[in-house]
Order: C-alpha cells, then sequence, then structure tokens
C-alpha cells in the first residue's frame, strides 16, 4: 500500500499544495480632458484629470490662450472651479501679458534665423513661397490667394525648418562622434527639442524664427541627449562643449519663446 493509501486508512490525508498566486495587474487610469466654464473666464477651461497629479495645478498656454488645469483623478468639478476662482487675477495677468498674435500677412517681415525677408503676395503667380532678393532687400513671395498666404508661409517655414535642422544636427552630431537616427519637426507646444531612446531627435518648426545661435544651443542640447538622457554635470558639460554659451539661449527662449508661438 502506498502512503497515500495508508493515510486514507487511518483517516488522515496529505495537506493540499496551496493554489498558485496569481498577479493582478494594476488598472491604468488614462489621463482624461474635459472643458469646464468657470464665472470670471470667457473661454472653458480645460480640465485634466491625470493619475500622475497630486495636487492642482494651473497653467495658461500661451500658444493658444487656454487656461488649463491639471488634478488628480477624482476630484470633482466644484473644488476646481474653487481653486480657478481663487486664482482669477493671476489668470488675468497671464492673459494679459501673452505677446499679440501675428499672422502672416503681405508686407510683414518675417524673423528666420537672424533675417528678416518681407512677405510680398503676388496672387497672380501659382505656388508657394520662395526666397527672392527683391530691389529692396530679401523677399519672401507667395503666390496664390490672399485667404492661403498665412498657410504657404508657415508651410515654407516648417519646410526650412526641417532642412536646416537636419543639417545643423547632422553636423553637430559629427563634431561629438555621435549620430541621430533621424530628423523631425513639429509643432510642439511644450518643448523646443527631444530626444527618444532610439536617437530620434524632434524639434519645434518655430525654432526656424529664433536667431541662429539659439537655434544652435537648441541641436546642441538635443544631440548631447544622444550620449548623456538626464541632465547631469556630463550633459551640461557636452552640451556647453557644442553650443558654447548656453545660459544666455536659454534666457532668450525663456523671454521670448512665448511670442514664437503666437506667428502665424
Amino acid at each position: 500500500m502506498g502512503l497515500m493509501g495508508l493515510l486514507r486508512g487511518m483517516g488522515l490525508t496529505a495537506p493540499k499544495k496551496p493554489a498558485p498566486r496569481t498577479r493582478t495587474k494594476a488598472r491604468v487610469v488614462p489621463t482624461t480632458v474635459t472643458q469646464l466654464r468657470v464665472a470670471g473666464i470667457d473661454q472653458p477651461v480645460e480640465v485634466r484629470r491625470s493619475p500622475r497629479a497630486r495636487r492642482l495645478s494651473l497653467k495658461v498656454d500661451g500658444a493658444t490662450d487656454t487656461v488649463r488645469v491639471t488634478v488628480p483623478p477624482r476630484v470633482g468639478d466644484a473644488e476646481i472651479a474653487g481653486f480657478v476662482g481663487r486664482h482669477l487675477d493671476w489668470v488675468h495677468a497671464r492673459l494679459a501679458a501673452l505677446p499679440p498674435r501675428q499672422p502672416f500677412i503681405d508686407g510683414m517681415a518675417v524673423p528666420l534665423l537672424g533675417r528678416s525677408p518681407v512677405i510680398r503676395h503676388e496672387p497672380g503667380r501659382r505656388g508657394g513661397a520662395r526666397l527672392v532678393d527683391g530691389p529692396a532687400g530679401l523677399e519672401l513671395r507667395v503666390g496664390g490667394e490672399a485667404e492661403f498666404l498665412n498657410r504657404r508661409v508657415t508651410d515654407f517655414l516648417k519646410a526650412e525648418a526641417r532642412r536646416h535642422l537636419s543639417a545643423l544636427t547632422a553636423e553637430t552630431a559629427a563634431r561629438a562622434g555621435l549620430r541621430a537616427s533621424g530628423v523631425s519637426v513639429r509643432d510642439t507646444r511644450s518643448r523646443w527639442g527631444s530626444c527618444s531612446a532610439t536617437g530620434r531627435i524632434s524639434y519645434s518648426w518655430r525654432l526656424i524664427l529664433a536667431p541662429p545661435q539659439i537655434v544652435a544651443y537648441v541641436v546642441a542640447h538635443e544631440v548631447a541627449h544622444l550620449k548623456e538622457m538626464n541632465h547631469g554635470p556630463r550633459f551640461w558639460a557636452l552640451c556647453a562643449d557644442l553650443a558654447g554659451d548656453v545660459d544666455k539661449p536659454r534666457a532668450w527662449l525663456k523671454a521670448h519663446g512665448a511670442k514664437l508661438h503666437r506667428f502665424g
């Protein structure tokens, strides 16, 4: 008789092995974006409920004039409205301090890497925008109907940004013995550039509106991330080696960056 049979005959059974414990995955709560009307503010307030938020925070987006409040997921509308209401003076001051919006129009001088070509509308010509040395200086001549002028200038500037930033990134990376896996331009609002773990670098196309030394700093900043994915001492040393001065460009972007987002 085997052991199990002997134990059963004695009225005993071997203890059962405990069932293996299964892990349950924590439910990921996504960030949700809604709008909320708050007394004293003309436009709806954008409410972002984020699982990473630990407190209520308020921001005015200078690119879109959006009043944005970020809160933990379970905060109710009444608490949010009260929080924004207590900071109405701050919100109004921030909105009033924003630079005026500046669409691209005929006769306007466009900031372009330290140059200032003047937009000249040519309604009788087909095609997009092109730089031309005119009789009075550099011109950005734009064909087509007037209603498409703003978009065509924007498209031209995006293409110029892609061309210039791709070339400058390759040149800067080569000086450091590095190489980016790719370069793209977008209309980002919260940062001027980013570098992924795969070595792909992305920039805001609006950098093309900044002076050359500012653009060179942002490119050096992202190229340095190809080697140092942090903001530690070695990162800043490499960034300074590639860009030279880093303090003045950072100060310039802080002081004038919002204005770049008001064009177009």
